[in-house]
């Protein structure tokens, strides 16, 4: 249906084989909030995501419905690239506008070259912390149940790797880059990092996931249109046997 053959992947499980779905996420919305109404559209028995997005994230949500969930694990270890925009001079609790700006420093001597050489530094193999304002999990409950509590616990380092970090713009004091990287790889913690390594702190602004592995966002629908399925009266038998004949 577009020039990728977006819906080519199929993304209703016309035939009770399951389906890989793309979707892209808006913002505001959980994964689990667009899993919940994909649920609702398709009324799939089974049915779920490949890859957790923050729901200040934007972009692609790989889905998978019936027996296609058993490829949820494999997907989940795909490379996945996102380009987002940071804020130098800036810090906050959750790394990103989630919460309020707890320091600020000056940035004004940042230069892009220096922006450029720093990204370099942290690409490849390392071990990252993950988050206290995330879903990772310590003592059976998440970290952002202690962080929203006030309290930071100790977290141990997962090997991830950072494959490319590119500065595509700088207009200060805004930054920004283009990521691909590992599965479990937290870009608002790689930005805090740099941000420390650069002296002046920094925080994410915005995240669009744009590919996950060789899936990407140009052949996602999105939530308007994934409604407007619904809502045009058609019952999710139609809609099912519709897309069949396009997939």
């Amino acid at each position: 249906m577009n020039a990728r053959g977006k819906l080519s992947v199929g993304p209703f499980d016309c035939n009770h084989e399951g389906e890989i779905f793309l979707v892209d996420k808006p913002i505001g919305w959980s994964s689990f909030d667009v899993v919940k109404k994909m649920k609702s559209i398709l009324r799939a028995k089974k049915i779920g995501h490949a890859g957790t997005l923050d729901p200040q994230a934007t972009g692609l949500l790989v889905v998978c419905t019936g027996p296609k969930t058993k490829s949820v694990e494999l997907l989940i270890g795909l490379e996945k690239e996102y380009t987002g925009t940071m804020e130098l001079g800036v810090q906050t609790e959750s790394y990103d506008s989630e919460t309020k700006i707890v320091a600020q420093k000056d940035a004004t001597l940042i230069s892009r070259g220096l922006l450029a050489s720093t990204a370099k530094i942290f690409e490849g193999k390392q071990l990252q912390k993950p988050p206290m304002y995330s879903a990772a999990k310590y003592g059976g409950k998440p970290l952002y149940y202690y962080a929203r509590k006030g309290r930071t616990v100790e977290r141990a380092g997962k090997e991830i790797e950072v494959k490319e970090f590119e500065i595509t713009s700088f207009v200060p004091p805004f930054v920004e880059f283009r990521v691909t990287c590992s599965k479990g790889t937290y870009v608002r913690s790689l930005v805090h990092d740099v941000g420390i390594a650069l002296g002046c702190g920094a925080t994410l602004r915005s995240l669009r996931r744009t590919r996950v592995g060789t899936f990407h966002l140009e052949d996602a629908l999105t939530m308007e249109e994934l409604v407007g399925l619904k809502a045009d009266g058609r019952t999710s038998e139609e809609i099912r046997n519709d897309y069949s004949a396009t997939a």
